[in-house]
């Protein structure tokens, strides 16, 4: 028989009984304190009815309780021994508060995993809602502004002014828009509105074109070179063969019968004599010119060829002391002070040391080239630490470069010197960009140059 029913049963029979028994004393003019034990008794026992009858109410509240405030560690089975009924009902509230349980996992699970992408894509993340609070922020978009964190568009009135009002304004156009952030970066600011449970939530993507610009001409400047490369060594490669090969023909057979032998006259006339010497000195000329433009050819396969640089720690202050010794003799020569600058020793780099000297000795040696005519001449190697991002200078007292050339200088194979390939700025940057830095150049006329290094 079903317990609950049971319960119900005895419990209704016990009210009756005790109204009866308060029926008759009372008739009966008993004790009044029996009256009044016997009254207690009876409201106790209706109570208890009350409070088991409804006991499916409570559990009931306490269920959408649970799943009101998201509180899946409760578990209903207390009065699974009252029935069949009961126990069903039981084991359904738990299935329910369990398929909540892991809808719940799920969901933090699915907003973990779309942190990760969030926090690990390349382009720059934001949101924010209509009073400027910051709701999400990636760490593309803080390496992007230079900042190590962002509660709200505010601040960013000290490092980037302009940028909030940017990002306020783009709210109602999806048409991207372009900032600068600095020297060496330029970044595309696209937004787009979203309602978000009633509020109105921007989505800003940031994305720092000026890298990607200056990677896509790296990458058309080194397709360029390998298809002049290729198509220059396939035709003088044969012209340079042809032309020793008829130079030696030329000092094999024709030579020998324009010249008299020690018991013969030439066999020749003066006038043919003297044509085979021009022809075998043009072929000489012709072989010797071929042969040096396929070794200036050659030489710059090393613009494509760069290796991957193996990074590791590197002290900022010892690698700037080592460069500078390589190149101090030079600089005496020349008669050249070079001073070193950087704040702390603890001052560190993630990068390929031996690729960074390579960067350091060729802008050094830049710099030495242009001081030729400058009086005092000084050049200064300073480094510091700003936000996220670690710079290296190297400053000259120099001439400058003229606007209409700084533009083009890291070019491949333009050049402002009388001698010199044009690809050392070119590999310079391309050696920055493998590391996920910029090197940039800052010049005007009569007051020097300064290029610099961002990591």
């Amino acid at each position: 028989m079903n317990r609950f029913a049971i319960g119900i049963g005895w419990r209704i029979i016990a009210i009756v009984v005790v109204t009866s028994a308060v029926t008759y004393f009372y008739l009966q003019q008993a004790n009044s304190l029996l009256l009044f034990a016997l009254f207690v008794f009876h409201i106790f026992l209706s109570i208890n009815l009350y409070q088991y009858v409804t006991g499916l109410n409570r559990k009931l509240t306490r269920f959408l309780e649970s799943v009101r405030y998201s509180d899946f560690a409760v578990a209903f089975r207390a009065d699974s021994n009252l029935g069949p009924s009961f126990y069903e009902l039981n084991d359904q509230f738990n299935e329910v508060l369990d398929a909540f349980r892991q809808a719940r996992a799920e969901k933090e699970a699915n907003l973990h995993y779309v942190n990760t992408i969030v926090q690990h894509v390349s382009v720059g993340l934001l949101t924010f809602d209509a009073t400027g609070q910051v709701e999400l922020v990636n760490q593309t978009a803080l390496r992007l502004l230079g900042i190590y964190r962002l509660r709200t568009l505010n601040d960013l009135n000290a490092t980037h002014p302009d940028l909030a009002n940017v990002l306020k304004a783009s709210t109602a156009s999806s048409t991207p828009v372009s900032y600068q952030t600095g020297a060496d970066g330029e970044l595309s600011v696209r937004c787009t509105a979203v309602r978000l449970r009633g509020r109105l939530v921007t989505v800003a993507s940031m994305q720092n074109i000026r890298t990607e610009l200056q990677q896509r001409e790296l990458e058309a400047w080194q397709n360029l070179t390998k298809v002049l490369r290729h198509e220059i060594m396939n035709s003088i490669t044969p012209i340079v063969s042809l032309a020793g090969t008829m130079r030696d023909i030329v000092e094999t057979d024709l030579l020998p019968l324009a010249l008299p032998g020690p018991e013969q006259s030439a066999t020749l006339p003066a006038f043919a004599a003297e044509s085979i010497n021009d022809l075998r000195d043009a072929l000489t000329t012709i072989e010797l010119r071929g042969a040096g433009v396929m070794q200036f050819v050659d030489a710059y396969r090393h613009f494509t060829t760069i290796p991957q640089p193996i990074f590791s720690d590197v002290s900022v202050e010892q690698l700037v002391r080592h460069v500078v010794q390589l190149v101090q003799s030079d600089a005496q020569k020349h008669q050249i002070t070079i001073s070193v600058s950087v704040p702390s020793s603890n001052l560190a780099i993630r990068a390929d040391a031996a690729q960074i000297e390579m960067v350091l000795l060729n802008l050094i040696k830049n710099a030495v080239e242009s001081l030729g005519k400058t009086e005092n001449p000084a050049i200064r190697l300073d480094a510091e630490s700003i936000g996220p991002r670690v710079l290296i200078r190297v400053k000259d007292n120099g001439p400058g470069i003229e606007p209409e050339a700084l533009e083009q200088i890291f070019i491949p194979f333009y050049t402002t010197k009388k001698t010199g390939s044009g690809i050392g700025l070119s590999l310079s940057r391309q050696i920055m960009q493998l590391h996920n830095g910029q090197l940039t150049a800052n010049s005007k006329p009569g007051e020097g140059s300064t290029f610099s290094l961002a990591f």
